[in-house]
């Protein structure tokens, strides 16, 4: 009988000793980091892989190290201007220390996203609409670092805050988009005229050019026919020079001998006189008047000519 009641006695502290060590087993993932807790109170921190606590006395609290992501709901904003806008963000963290995201904050998802909320309203309150939608990066910048600030201390960081969405009011963005169209006709006229007083000018220039190379053509054409001409003159005067020249002689030599004959007088001009060569009756003449042979057979000089008066 008592051997029975210590056999399932050493049964049970047998199953009990089973049961413990697989409770204090602990598998830790990749991605995580467990903390372990004695009695209630942080002891260390374990990486990845198989962990073996102490019964009863210790556990293992895991903590998830990849990056998350919080949406900030939409609200509304009043901007610098009083124009109530709609407002949304998206928050990207990691822990970087998992003791202090732990213990340090209770709801880090809530906590962010208050002050996500908070913050969104002071710098948004700020500026004004136009601002406001041409200042998204800037938004973004500031939250990040206000953010950033205040979680440092909570074990996390963040990586990256985007402000979604900023939604004016449908009144104000029918009249915003009434404008955008405005400018938009008004940047087009503006470029239209500005494509005519090209046309115009690059036109003007064209015909001012061609002008000027129209008129150096015909400059050119009357000196090219300048040129021509007097050579033309040139060549000629040097031809009647050429050609000329003894018939002009031959007709003033003429000219004088009408003049002298017509006194109708007789005159006895010795052969060697000059007169002879004025009236062309000196050897190229001689063949007017018969040579009579010297005894000699050579031809002497032609008696002294009389002209009828």
């Amino acid at each position: 009988m008592f051997a029975q009641f210590g056999f399932v006695l050493l049964v049970i502290v047998l199953f009990i000793t089973l049961v413990s060590l697989a409770r204090s087993a602990r598998v830790v993932a990749q991605y995580e980091k467990g903390l372990v807790l004695r009695l209630g109170r942080y002891r260390t921190t374990v990486g990845s892989g198989l962990t073996f606590l102490v019964p009863v006395i210790e556990d293992m609290l895991k903590v998830d190290m990849r990056e998350r992501v919080i949406n900030v709901e939409p609200q509304k904003v009043i901007t610098k201007d009083n124009v109530s806008v709609t407002v949304d963000a998206v928050i990207y963290y990691r822990i970087s220390d998992p003791v202090k995201a732990t213990f340090e904050v209770q709801n880090f998802a809530y906590a962010a996203t208050t002050l996500a909320q908070t913050n969104l309203r002071n710098l948004i309150g700020d500026k004004s609409l136009d601002e406001t939608l041409t200042a998204r990066d800037t938004i973004n910048t500031n939250l990040r670092n206000v953010l950033d600030e205040a979680t440092n201390t909570w074990g996390v960081k963040l990586t990256r805050v985007e402000v979604q969405k900023i939604d004016p009011p449908a009144d104000i963005t029918e009249a915003m988009s009434r404008q955008m169209k405005a400018e938009r006709d008004k940047r087009a006229q503006i470029l239209e005229a500005e494509g005519v007083k090209q046309s115009q000018i690059l036109q003007a220039e064209g015909s001012k050019q061609s002008s000027i190379l129209k008129a150096d053509g015909e400059a050119q054409a009357r000196i090219l026919q300048a040129n021509a001409e007097a050579k033309a003159i040139e060549v000629t005067s040097v031809a009647a020079e050429t050609f000329f020249k003894d018939r002009a002689e031959a007709r003033q030599r003429l000219d004088v001998l009408r003049a002298v004959l017509a006194q109708q007088a007789k005159f006895v001009v010795p052969s060697g006189s000059n007169l002879l060569n004025i009236l062309g009756l000196d050897d190229r003449g001689a063949g007017l008047f018969p040579q009579a042979p010297s005894s000699q057979g050579s031809p002497v000089s032609p008696p002294p000519r009389k002209f009828p008066g």
